[in-house]
């Protein structure tokens, strides 16, 4: 699984329609919805916001896609199969259009959509995927430098610290390091 380390956006003229798309990351619904409305407010001439997000949640995989009244499968689906078949995750990808006064047809329509999000797929930077999970530790005080300069190095973030006899720190590390952390430091 990959996903957007740096956005991407794209913009093209087809037939005199015009159109804008946007491919960022995403950690949930409400980001995804966030990402929209910005979209939407930058573009309030627009005549159609359709859109495709996947995200990855405790229970599983949550996809969904709007066509934004275009014909039915022709705007938001294309999309969505763009970032299903490069196994993106935690992503939603924003496609405007500027109607231009010239109607593409349904295959006209699904060529624009789907390739102006996969310009902005392409602008964008990916990475891989990694597990993210909070690990609850305490700590004596002379371990708290190599446990903070083990998460820097590991990419993890530091959420929060309590001072008492020990250290009680939370972090949100990588999954895959969890029980190397809790037999160094448990």
């Amino acid at each position: 699984m990959q996903i957007i380390v740096q956005p991407g956006q794209a913009e093209q003229t087809i037939n005199k329609s015009r159109f804008v798309a946007i491919a960022e990351y995403c950690a949930d619904e409400r980001a995804v919805g966030m990402s929209l409305r910005r979209l939407a407010a930058g573009h309030q001439s627009a005549h159609h916001l359709a859109y495709a997000f996947r995200l990855k949640t405790p229970q599983g995989i949550v996809q969904r896609f709007s066509d934004a009244g275009e014909p039915s499968g022709t705007a938001g689906k294309p999309v969505l199969q763009f970032l299903e078949g490069r196994d993106l995750i935690n992503v939603c990808v924003g496609v405007i259009r500027y109607y231009g006064g010239i109607n593409l047809g349904t295959g006209g329509l699904v060529r624009a959509y789907g390739g102006t999000a996969k310009m902005a797929l392409d602008a964008a930077q990916t990475g891989p995927f990694v597990e993210m999970q909070k690990i609850r530790l305490v700590l004596d005080y002379k371990q708290l430098d190599t446990f903070t300069r083990e998460l820097s190095r590991i990419n993890g973030e530091l959420l929060d610290k309590a001072f008492g006899e020990q250290v009680t720190v939370i972090a949100m590390v990588p999954a895959i390091e969890i029980p190397h952390l809790q037999q160094k430091y448990g």
